[in-house]
């Protein structure tokens, strides 16, 4: 394992002068673009590790809460009671020359009189 290691960082340290050594006689600059972000963890390594990214960060879930309904509150409400007649003074009239009373007479000359009506007897 020690030597795997030890020919590991040769190498390249090989590579790294080999390509310091073609650096400096050329004369030509080049301007270069990647695609691709920040990489953590060991490149070189203990059988060549692969390179990895951590693991994305997922926001909570957000908490709603939402209070239950009030329960529905339903009025019984009593049916409207039938308009009781209004307890209204109710007359005879009474004609006193004709000695009966209106519907059973229909005229009375003198006029009529307004009298309380009586229980049969």
């Amino acid at each position: 394992m020690k030597i795997r290691n030890f020919l590991s960082v040769l190498l390249a340290l090989l590579m790294l002068g080999i390509g310091t050594d073609a650096l400096a006689h050329r004369t030509r600059v080049y301007i270069g673009a990647s695609i691709g972000g920040p990489v953590w963890g060991s490149g070189w390594g203990p059988g060549w590790g692969p390179v990895w990214y951590p693991p994305p960060y997922y926001y909570p879930p957000q908490v709603v809460v939402v209070p239950p309904s009030p329960p529905p509150v339903y009025i019984e409400q009593a049916e409207p009671a039938a308009p009781q007649p209004a307890q209204t003074q109710q007359y005879w009239y009474y004609c006193k020359s004709s000695k009966g009373y209106y519907p059973y007479v229909k005229e009375c000359s003198e006029g009529w009189q307004k009298v309380l009506p009586q229980p049969e007897r």
